[in-house]
């Protein structure tokens, strides 16, 4: 579980938060490996048996004063006596991981039948209402993800367009099953329930037996043709060029059709959904026509109009996923307005992502679901924030479903060890904290499950597939901090981290952008930088040695500070705030605020400013970080250049680079050691490009030159893009020092 602060010394009151201007809040990676530090967590066992505060319901952690009949909470300060058992527990505190860590993983029983409930479960549902090039990546991709399930696992195969088709790959010749779908979305789902068509024990596959069938089932996979989903449809076959996929009516069935073996067979069950297009028959039907040059005619607000769902069904859909455990994985292979607005819902509140590729030529899909595959992940999750008295969480950020009882509780059905969440802080009264020389305590618990396959004998036969047997294992992860009040603003702009500042921003934008349109996120995350500004000028103007006319736009007294204003500027720049008018795609825009409210502080930093390294050769770094400017490029004289860009990786060799340089760099160079470990560390697969200046299309790097663009996105200027934006700050921050010193 790694735990960032925006700030490591916390407000005294509000009126020195509201004195620094800095956002107070933390990030949360709670099925992390390790801490921020890289420290993994003390093991523990029975975290049913931790004692609790009577008044707060806290968990007894490191940081109580413990006495011989009882401990006081170090959050409320209540005063808590031990059982018996606990009482015999604690009088050898050297054998309790609670008493000497801050963060411990507990074991909790579990009731378990024979294994069964921990089988895991995993369903390919594939749009056949496609072209053959997307057919073909779906078919890699699934024989990809073939090779990371776990041995023992069970996999369903179902398509859909115009009908849903289901797949028994356990005999010799796969079989299929189809049921037709409804064209018109009022009539009550198929005529025929899918568990009626085909047995789910039926559908669901072991994969260590069945894999070279599945694989077989895979290439018999065609598109549908244009007279099937006419005659479906009742229309001519030479009328009917796309539609035909029945995307709602499929996922609503088959969430059905897998919630009756939920807690029997199943304790979660995994469903990829890839789509060529938006869903166009049947229930959960979109109009893709409110995309398109509509809004010029009727004077709407495209930056507006386009963010919010036009339906609630596939939200509605979520709610039901979750309650049957299913978790949703939207893969959406299209450059076509699809509305990933609407569909959204279904995967990031089922626990699941959401990936966009705008074609199937260069698509990392297959690198993807790999990867997903193959990292472990938690399911069944409760996330709990707690904090000291004198504070408490404010707003939470994430992709999970707060709970409908308990505040501060958010329900998370699958979480893998990227996904982070945030939370802002407010004071409880308005003394902030009374006692400044006590620290600020956060406890953070998170309670998941998890699936450990054990490898059974297989028997004397050296051509038997080995068995395996799965246990489903409930732990509860407690972290528990500290935090101490900072003696004044200098402080807390000394312990300011950048990077978790960005986090909570980005958040917080990206919740303004959904409410108000990406016009007022624009102007939201601008003013909050030149107040942070003004607010940092008033602490430099509180020294009388600082002369009253000087005005630091560029935190020059604190370091921490100094990347702020290039964060916001490149915000400003990326298609997450950009307007419409400057041909940002709506699905896009909607992917980035899925990708970006689940990433992790550090990877966010990289996806909305790109690092930039520079070597000198292959085997050796020349400067590990420049501005992402042009400028930079040519003070530094180095011949190649690494931009990380979180999604995109590209080496540039420049123009005036050495021929006799090799390019592409050769595998066993640093340069390629360090793409390497940049890609392994990573929650999706980020795309790798060589461009050698002069001879090469060099736009994909100095695309990413950013500082050399005009923020309202009139692209390369004279080289005054975010000098101009610093001088508009200045300005906006000189205007709001004289209102505020009546001059």
């Amino acid at each position: 579980m790694a735990v960032r602060a925006t700030v490591s010394r916390f407000p005294v009151t509000q009126d020195a938060l509201d004195a620094c201007g800095v956002q107070w809040g933390i990030s949360v990676t709670p099925f992390a490996a390790a801490d921020e530090r890289g420290q993994p967590p003390a093991a523990a066992d029975r975290g049913d048996r931790l004692p609790r505060c009577e008044r707060c319901w806290a968990y007894f952690n490191t940081y109580c004063d413990v006495e011989r009949w009882g401990w006081a909470c170090a959050l409320c300060g209540t005063l808590n006596g031990f059982d018996d058992d606990a009482a015999r527990r604690y009088q050898r505190a050297e054998e309790r991981p609670e008493l000497s860590a801050s963060f411990v993983d507990f074991e909790i029983p579990v009731d378990e039948v024979d294994g069964l409930p921990a089988r895991p479960v995993y369903v390919a549902a594939v749009d056949l209402a496609c072209s053959e090039e997307f057919l073909e990546l779906i078919k890699s991709a699934l024989l990809a993800a073939l090779e990371a399930l776990i041995p023992g696992s069970l996999f369903g195969l179902m398509t859909f367009s115009h009908k849903i088709g289901l797949y028994d790959v356990q005999g010799p010749i796969p079989v299929v099953k189809n049921v037709f779908i409804p064209p018109d979305s009022e009539e009550d789902g198929p005529p025929v329930a899918l568990e009626d068509a085909m047995p789910l024990l039926s559908f669901l596959a072991p994969v260590d037996t069945c894999k070279e069938r599945i694989a077989a089932a895979l290439e018999t996979l065609r598109p549908t043709s244009s007279w099937e989903r006419g005659a479906a449809s009742g229309q001519e076959a030479d009328t009917v060029l796309l539609g035909g996929r029945g995307f709602g009516t499929a996922m609503s069935s088959l969430i059905d059709y897998l919630s009756s073996e939920y807690g029997s067979t199943f304790a979660l069950a995994r469903v990829f959904a890839f789509l060529s297009g938006a869903p166009d028959y049947g229930d959960g039907q979109l109009d893709t026509r409110r995309y398109g040059e509509q809004y010029a005619s009727r004077g709407e607000d495209a930056d507006l109009a386009l963010l919010p769902e036009q339906i609630p069904f596939y939200k509605d859909l979520a709610a039901v996923a979750v309650q049957a455990g299913v978790c949703v994985d939207i893969f959406a292979v299209t450059d076509e307005y699809t509305d990933l607005a609407s569909l959204k819902f279904l995967s990031i509140e089922s626990g699941g992502s959401l990936f966009l590729y705008a074609n199937a030529d260069d698509s990392t899909l297959p690198q993807d679901i790999y990867r997903l595959l193959s990292r472990p992940y938690a399911f069944g999750c409760v996330l709990r924030l707690r904090t000291s008295s004198d504070f408490e969480p404010g707003r939470s950020y994430g992709h999970f479903f707060p709970d409908p009882q308990y505040e501060n509780v958010q329900h998370i059905i699958c979480c893998d060890s990227f996904a982070t969440y945030a939370y802002d802080f407010n004071f409880t009264h308005a003394d902030g904290f009374s006692r400044h020389t006590e620290p600020a305590v956060v406890q953070i618990a998170f309670q998941y499950s998890v699936v450990e396959p054990v490898e059974e004998a297989s028997g004397n036969d050296p051509q038997s597939y080995p068995s395996y047997k799965f246990f489903l294992k409930r732990r509860l992860r407690i972290r528990t901090l500290q935090y101490r009040p900072a003696k004044d603003i200098n402080e807390m702009y000394d312990s300011v981290d950048p990077e978790a500042v960005l986090h909570i921003l980005v958040h917080k934008v990206i919740l303004v952008s959904l409410e108000n349109g990406v016009r007022e996120g624009r102007h939201s995350v601008h003013d909050w930088l030149a107040i942070l500004i003004t607010r940092y000028n008033d602490v430099l103007r509180s020294d009388a040695r600082t002369p009253e006319s000087h005005i630091d736009i560029d935190f020059s007294q604190f370091p921490q500070l100094q990347m702020l204003p290039q964060f916001v500027f490149a915000m400003l720049r990326s298609p997450l705030l950009r307007l419409h008018e400057e041909g940002i795609h709506p699905d896009y825009r909607i992917y980035l605020q899925c990708l970006f409210s689940a990433l992790e502080p550090s990877s966010l930093a990289k996806a909305i400013y790109p690092v930039l390294t520079s070597y000198s050769s292959p085997n050796k770094q020349a400067f590990p970080r420049h501005t992402l400017s042009r400028a930079a490029l040519t003070m530094s004289e180095s011949p190649i250049f690494l931009l990380d860009a979180f999604t995109n990786l590209v080496v540039y060799y420049s123009s005036a680079a050495d021929p006799s340089l090799p390019f592409p760099p050769p595998h066993d160079c640093l340069l390629r050691t360090t793409i390497n470990a940049l890609k392994q560390d990573r929650c999706l697969t980020p795309k790798l490009t060589f461009v050698r200046g002069g001879e090469d299309d060099s736009s994909l790097f100095e695309n990413y030159l950013i500082e050399e663009q005009d923020v309202d996105g009139s692209g390369f200027t004279t080289g005054k893009g975010f000098i101009s934006f610093r001088e508009s700050i200045r300005n906006e921050v000189a205007e709001i020092l004289k209102e505020e010193s009546g001059s």
